[in-house]
């Protein structure tokens, strides 16, 4: 005897491109029954991915599980109702707004009949001096301005009419396919169960859907007077499963099921001689029929076949969001009940809130741009969440500054984060000293460069300074870079990067200078060294 249940969505876990729903269903049993149904459930169900357990005040074994395709056709009945009562209340709506344009006609019709019967008098009236010129012109303007208000109300009521219009026909139609429903496929998970008596029962089936995923955002919001980010961790979910999930728990997962265990294996590549294809043959095709409906057990379905003996369920609930990790997998247990329906759309939610100490640093690079950029280090802390790669949106004392991409961060690791142009640092860069030396030095010919720039810190605080220049970097042996003298002194690094860290005073100032050389045949020209 089968019987079929009522379930609920209850937890759902949503990885980067799957999800695993776990429903539930609470049965009285009379101890005849053979086959519990769970009906109706999506076809973005993956088969092999069942799993079935349950927990009762009986001994009850469960002893095959199984799914089958079905197609069932929805009541009618209150979908046409509701979708008929909105049609007649537009209608309504449409004959009261085609009354209100008739009453504006009968006005303009009205004003009309009183300018055509008033317009001789008036002439009358002017000619014997009965009339002033500016009652008249009075006259004449409320005339003018009732007409203008009739025409534009009138206007008005017909655009409103015209919207109503639009809104009947896609009803009209939508009624029109509510009335004539097509089947619609659905999957069945069948549970075979021998039980020792009667009693209750309470079963739990876990199934992986697909068109499920989620990914990453965060909010950045910096706030300069306290040296804070504000890191707000959020979750963009979608689903087109095929069925909606109201007021579930909801996880979410960096893990891929969907790759499976084992590393993919390797093919022989080979390579030949190319040869032409024969031409194509045509030739008739047999149709093939469809398989029929498994009833039997599915190989790929599971079961727990064991001796179920228990009171029930007690749930564990969490107090804010619980961040577990194991190995590379991170998981996120969001509070509070998920509503996410299946409609493709992309839905946000929080997982968190935390506030991160940075530190400040402005980063210089006078040889292409004149200003500075602000640049926040912010370190994530030990105990702290995985930061997955995502978008950010980048916050600076409540102005929004543009998005950046945030790459994978571990507990612990620091990342940056660029604020964008700030104008607390000034920067003058001048070259200082250009001289070719007349005479060649062996076969080669030596050219001096010399730049100085001035520093200033503009804040009214201590301010760290990353100053870059960049010295010309040859590509031919022929050609030699050396860098003669820095000051402050440091190492030339690679590509012929010069780079200082300053630290200055509020409104400090600090000069730099560097000289190198190029060295060239003079025979040969040289390209690049603009400066």
């Amino acid at each position: 005897m089968r019987q079929i249940l009522e379930s609920q969505i209850i937890n759902v876990t949503v990885y980067t491109d799957q999800a695993l729903v776990t429903r539930r269903s609470v049965v009285s049993l009379t101890g005849q029954e053979q086959e519990l149904a769970i009906a109706h459930l999506p076809v973005t169900l993956q088969p092999e991915s069942v799993r079935v357990k349950g927990k009762g005040s009986m001994v009850v074994q469960i002893l095959g599980v199984s799914t089958e395709r079905t197609f069932f056709t929805e009541p009618v009945a209150p979908r046409v109702a509701q979708i008929t009562q909105q049609i007649q209340q537009l209608e309504a709506q449409k004959r009261n707004l085609q009354a209100q344009i008739d009453a504006l006609a009968l006005q303009s019709s009205f004003i009309q009949g009183l300018r055509e019967k008033t317009g001789e008098q008036f002439s009358v009236g002017l000619a014997r001096k009965n009339l002033s010129l500016s009652e008249v012109l009075d006259f004449v303007n409320f005339l003018g301005s009732q007409y203008s208000e009739y025409a534009i109300a009138t206007e008005d009521y017909k655009n409103q009419q015209r919207e109503i219009e639009k809104q009947l026909q896609a009803l009209r139609k939508q009624l029109q396919q509510v009335q004539t429903p097509e089947p619609q496929e659905s999957i069945n998970v069948l549970v075979e169960i021998q039980s020792a008596g009667a009693g209750e029962l309470e079963l739990e089936v876990s199934y992986v859907v697909n068109h499920a995923s989620w990914h990453p955002l965060y909010d950045l919001r910096v706030d300069s007077q306290s040296q804070t980010v504000n890191l707000g961790y959020l979750a963009e979910i979608q689903q087109n499963t095929g069925e909606d999930w109201q007021d579930v728990n909801l996880t979410l997962s960096t893990a891929k099921p969907g790759l499976g265990t084992l590393p993919p294996q390797i093919q022989p590549w080979y390579i030949d001689i190319f040869r032409p294809s024969p031409p194509m043959m045509t030739r008739s095709i047999m149709p093939m029929a469809a398989p029929a409906a498994s009833r039997g057990m599915d190989e790929a379905a599971s079961l727990e076949a064991e001796s179920l003996d228990m009171d029930g369920i007690v749930p564990i609930t969490a107090a804010g969001v619980e961040v577990s990790k194991q190995g590379s997998v991170v998981t996120f247990k969001l509070a509070g009940g998920g509503n996410i329906p299946s409609d493709g759309s992309p839905h946000k939610k929080t997982i968190f809130h935390e506030n991160y100490p940075c530190r400040f640093q402005y980063i210089a690079i006078p040889r292409l741009v004149s200003f500075a950029y602000l640049e926040a280090q912010v370190k994530n802390p030990g105990d702290g969440a995985t930061l997955l790669p995502g978008n950010a949106n980048i916050f600076r004392d409540q102005m929004f500054v543009g998005t950046t991409e945030l790459a994978n961060i571990a507990p612990g690791e620091d990342f940056s984060v660029n604020l964008g142009i700030d104008e607390g640092l000034k920067i003058v860069r001048n070259l200082v000293e250009r001289v070719a030396d007349k005479k060649l030095l062996g076969s080669y010919r030596k050219v001096t460069f010399a730049y100085r720039l001035s520093i200033t810190n503009l804040l009214d605080q201590e301010a760290t300074f990353k100053v870059t220049e960049q010295l010309p970097v040859s590509r031919n042996e022929q050609i030699k870079v050396r860098l003669l003298r820095s000051q402050p002194s440091i190492q030339l690094g690679e590509m012929g990067i010069l780079e200082w860290v300053l630290v200055l005073p509020a409104q400090g100032k600090q000069e730099l200078y560097y000289q190198f050389t190029v060295e060239y045949p003079p025979e040969i020209g040289i390209i690049g060294l603009d400066i």
